[in-house]
């Protein structure tokens, strides 16, 4: 009885970890996600009609065809007309396929017929597959003070220098950027060759303010230990581990799960 009792308790355990994964398997498998940033460039005198359909109409369209909407930026300085977001998905085919249905869903189809009645919304449509780094946080943060504002970093790594700056990234970086007011939301690599998968680092940081924001890489930058790490990482490598480093400063939508 003894034996079979604890028989019947490991094919639980062994059931219940398949069905309800420990928040350790959690963490693996949103790891696996697939990441995708799209950039809208909204036609002339158009923003405010497409910020009001993703409101009203495709955020929720989105997550009846299985896409995680992880946050809707739009540039401080917008001059482009940009609207900056991100999806997840369990895997790139699932990214595929759950397009696939939303472009064929009638209810999508007769929002964006009715909303380009004066024609289209979107100029243009700029698409990254991405995934997370293993430095990436696990767990999000994704409410901060009334007037967070969001700085999204794009490096691109010397040549063969990608690892390196990850390894300085995962092992000094991130803390340091935490040691001076900053905190860390996404670290992403692209997947495919042609977007930089060798050589792109990209990532999202929230800033009480964009004032703030600049004061904290003041002081990130005039750490003696951050001089040092970088010191030490550029020797090695024999130079900079970037060719360049972008930044843009955005505010989340209203509609945007993470503020």
């Amino acid at each position: 009885m003894k034996i079979l009792l604890l028989s019947c308790l490991g094919f639980y355990a062994l059931t219940m970890s398949t069905f309800f994964p420990s928040e350790e398997n959690k963490s693996v498998a949103k790891a696996d996600r697939c990441y995708e940033m799209r950039i809208y460039y909204a036609e002339p005198g158009k923003l405010e009609d497409l910020l009001a359909r993703f409101r009203n109409h495709t955020t929720k369209i989105f997550e009846k065809h299985g896409m995680t909407n992880e946050g809707y930026w739009l540039p401080i300085d917008n001059k482009d007309n940009k609207l900056v977001y991100v999806l997840s998905y369990p895997s790139r085919e699932a990214r595929n396929n759950s397009w696939k249905s939303f472009g064929s869903d009638p209810e999508w189809k007769k929002v964006a017929s009715e909303s380009e009645k004066n024609g289209n919304l979107v100029a243009k449509v700029e698409s990254f597959f991405m995934k997370t780094t293993d430095f990436s946080p696990k767990k999000i943060t994704k409410k901060g003070s009334a007037n967070r504002v969001f700085e999204l970093r794009t490096y691109k790594a010397t040549s063969g220098n990608l690892p390196a700056l990850l390894s300085r990234f995962r092992d000094h970086t991130t803390k340091l950027f935490e040691k001076h007011g900053m905190t860390n939301l996404w670290y992403w690599t692209y997947t495919d060759k042609e977007q930089g998968a060798d050589d792109m680092l990209v990532y999202i940081l929230a800033h009480p303010s964009q004032e703030a924001g600049l004061k904290s890489f003041e002081k990130f930058r005039d750490d003696p230990q951050w001089q040092k790490v970088r010191k030490e990482s550029e020797d090695k490598a024999g130079g900079s581990l970037t060719v360049s480093v972008e930044s843009l400063y955005m505010v989340p939508t209203d509609f945007s799960p993470v503020k």
